[in-house]
Formats: structure tokens, sequence, C-alpha cells
């Protein structure tokens, strides 16, 4: 091939996964297994080109079944669901990381996991469609105009450093260093952006953190928010210069953050930066209250989501939180995403018990992270005397990993061995898959006991707990 030829991705088609009953779809005949050759002449590339393809009114579809291919017509209203699930959001091409980052969590994750979970992706529509992050490095101008043209806001980018050394070290990758050049035209064009920053004790904390909120502020203070997570270091992490943090430094970043928030609210109007929930917990300090998030924009990457869950579960907030898929749930259905600062702190939507399946004598145990225990224990008072938390030790990852969604079902297990048998066993749904598999593959039928699911949400929790004591 030479240099002047451009090598086209053909987009695969997308397989129909199931039809909702009564829908458009379901109407039209179509059924799982049917493949979507085009939609009205056109063959989408991902999910978003076949959201809209789909929202107008009748749109017809080329099928194909059995290597039989038939048109259907949809007799739907433009804007009316269509009734459809595909198999994948990406129909062409994934466009995968090509970074080296030494703080990468699918790079710490043992070998004999599902294959789909060693799989990172760079792509700036999954970052759109999941709230995956993606660093830019990969990003061009077809993309820039792909986005200001549909709209595709928010997005989330991974920003670690802003001077370009060290952020181009960070990311192991010298196209990292000029890369937020597309950040910087992506908001100059109104689109709404939020940022993320993984903090290696070592790296990009101390100078090299100072110099990146300074650079914010000078060069991207319109950004929606900022995440400052810590990095996760789990015992198959061959990088040296990887490491959990000390106490002090825990307490050095939550002082920094919220010095920053007030100079950002003098400057812009809000706090801009915010801490992840795991940072006051290694740092021992109490959690802001909701108010202090605002909408709570980046709840899903751990920021306000211990304040949310207790205002949820003290009935202060009405709504319950929406929080979206997570990337171990994604990865599964060819959804894959870089989980690099991963909070496991994401709901997926597995079938979860409204009422206790069997009658307890003994009370209730909470299964759940080790940093989940201490946002839920200050939460039970008086009024749930036999409910007891169990901590689950993540000794499957090892190192610091202690949030709820990556508890596995051997850790499990372990653990539920320990509990006495009359006892109801409440686990969050935040740590299974949406056909009810852990992170190592255990089914939930596959533990040693029953355990009754219930949403990841304080609501949902306060509700399991009230119906026991009726």
């Amino acid at each position: 091939m030479s240099s002047s030829e451009t090598t086209v991705v053909r987009a695969e088609p997308p397989r129909i996964v199931s039809v909702a009953d009564g829908s458009p779809a379901a109407q039209a005949g179509l059924q799982p297994g049917d493949r979507v050759l085009s939609i009205d002449g056109l063959r989408p590339r991902d999910l978003i080109e076949w959201h809209w393809a789909t929202d107008v009114e009748s749109p017809s579809l080329e099928i194909e079944r059995h290597a039989a291919t038939f048109e259907v017509t949809v007799n739907k209203q433009a804007g009316e669901p269509i009734g459809i699930e595909v198999n994948s959001a990406v129909f062409d091409r994934v466009r995968t990381c090509d970074n080296h980052c030494e703080f990468c969590f699918i790079h710490q994750l043992p070998k004999g996991m599902r294959r789909s979970l060693y799989l990172k992706d760079d792509d700036y529509r999954l970052s759109f469609l999941y709230g995956n992050f993606t660093t830019l490095t990969r990003f061009t101008e077809a993309d820039l105009e792909r986005v200001i043209d549909e709209r595709l806001s928010p997005l989330h980018v991974s920003i670690h450093a802003i001077d370009p050394l060290d952020r181009s070290r960070m990311l192991r990758n010298p196209r990292g260093a000029m890369s937020l050049r597309w950040l910087r035209a992506m908001l100059d064009e109104g689109i709404n952006v939020r940022g993320q920053i993984v903090v290696c004790p070592g790296v990009n904390d101390g100078d090299v953190f100072e110099r990146t909120m300074l650079g914010i502020a000078d060069a991207f203070s319109d950004l929606d928010a900022v995440a400052v997570v810590p990095l996760g270091v789990s015992k198959f992490n061959g990088e040296s210069a990887m490491r959990t943090h000390t106490t002090a430094e825990a307490e050095a970043i939550v002082d920094s953050v919220e010095e920053w928030q007030r100079l950002f609210t003098q400057l812009v109007g809000h706090p801009m930066v915010y801490a992840a929930d795991e940072y006051y917990l290694m740092a021992g300090r109490e959690f802001p209250a909701i108010e202090s998030y605002g909408q709570c924009e980046m709840h899903e990457d751990g920021i306000g989501m211990a304040a949310t869950f207790r205002a949820e579960f003290n009935n202060v907030v009405a709504t319950t939180t929406s929080p979206q898929r997570g990337f171990f749930a994604a990865a599964d259905q060819s959804l894959p995403s870089n989980p690099a600062a991963y909070t496991g702190l994401r709901a997926t939507p597995v079938a979860v018990t409204l009422q206790p399946t069997h009658l307890t004598r003994n009370g209730i145990t909470i299964l759940t992270g080790e940093y989940g225990a201490r946002v839920i224990a200050p939460l039970l008072d008086d009024r749930f005397p036999d409910v007891e938390i169990a901590p689950v030790t993540n000794e499957y990852f090892g190192g610091n990993t202690a949030v709820t969604g990556l508890m596995t079902g051997a850790d499990i297990s372990r653990v539920l061995m320990t509990i006495d048998a009359d006892r109801r066993i409440l686990i969050p749904d935040v740590c299974l898959s949406d056909d009810g598999r852990f992170l190592d593959g255990v089914r939930i039928e596959e533990l040693p006991r029953s355990v009754d699911v219930i949403p990841t949400d304080g609501h949902s929790l306060r509700r399991a707990l009230e119906r026991s004591h009726r």
C-alpha cells in the first residue's frame, strides 16, 4: 500500500441480542440473532450513528438472517425507541490505547481472567457513551469534526499532568506531550468536558500536581469538573515506581484540592476540582457535605459517592443516583475501557432481590469492600441492632484494592464461610456483571450459600434493612 492510500475499516454489522416486547421492532418481526446491515442505506459505525439512524420515523432496515437478506420497515414515530439492543457499542474497530502508563490497572490484572478484561481503549466514542476516559493521544481532526458536528458531550479526558514532559513521561508516549491541544479545541467549541487526574505518589503529586492545577486554571478553566483519584495498586503490579499513598500524602492531596477549590470558586464560580472519596478515607477526614459536590457530575469516579449514599440512606435526598455501566460490565459486551483509576463504585444492572429470599433468625450481614464498610458503618444505629457488616478483604487483587466493585467470588466465598448460617446475607450489585458473574468468573449461584443482591444505593439498603425488621 502506498503512503497516499488510506486504510478503511469496515463496520461489522451489529447483531440484535434482544427485542423489547411490544416494541416497534417486535411488531416488525425482528429477532435476536438478526444482523442489521444498514439503516436507510447507512452502515452505522457505532451506537451513536445507530441512534441517529433509528430515531427517525419508520426507518428501513436491511436484515441478514440465516444467510438471507431482506428489507424491514419498522413503523414508529420519530423519537420513539425502536426497541432493539445490539451486541456492541462500536461496530468498526475500537480505538485501542497505545499508551504504556505505569499506573494502568489493566496491566495489573492477574493472568487467566476473561480475555475481554485485558483490552483497553482510548476511544472518544466510549468516552461519550459510557464515561470512559480518553487521553486523546489517538484523537484526529476527523474525530474533532465529528465531536463538534454531533455535539458529543460530555466527554471525559485523562489529564494526569499538564506539563508536556510530565504528561508524556506518565503516558510513556511522546504524543501525550501535545494531545491536550484537542481538549482546548473541544472546549473552544463549547463541548462539555470532564477531566481526571490519577495521582501516583512521587510521580505527579507535590510540585507536579501544583503545576497541573495552575495549568488548568490558566488554560482549561472552562472544564466542567476534574476528578482527583488515587493510584490503585494490585499485588500483580510490576512497576517499581508505583506504590500506595501514605496517610500524609493523602492528607496533602485533600488539603491541596480544598485550597484549589476555594481558588477556582473565585476564578470561575465553582470548585472545579474534587478529591475522590478514597482520599478522605485514607486521610481519616470527614466527607464533605453533599452540597459541596454540586450536581455530583463525577459521581461514578468516586467523587461524592459516599456523601450521596449517606444522604440517600437518611432520606435527605428523594431520588436515587443512576450511575452508568462500569468497565467490567461493559467489557463483557464488547465495550472495552481503560480502568486505570477505576473506583469500582459504579452499579451494574443485574437481577436484584426486592424481598428477602429466606427468613432469618439471627439478623442480617452486609458484605461489602473495606472502603464500603467504613462508609456504611456510621449509618447503622439502634434501629438496626442485629445488622452487622462483614468487610471483604480483597486477597484476589491484593495491594490497596479495597473498593466494593472489585470484590471477587473467591473472596466473598471465604468470608461467607465465617458467617452464621442463619443470617441473611446482602451483597451490592456493583460487583456483578449482567449475567451474575464476579470478576474472577465465579457465578453468584456458585457461592457456598445463598445471598440477596440489592442495588448499590442508600435507599435500597435502607429498604432492605427495614423490610427485615417489620
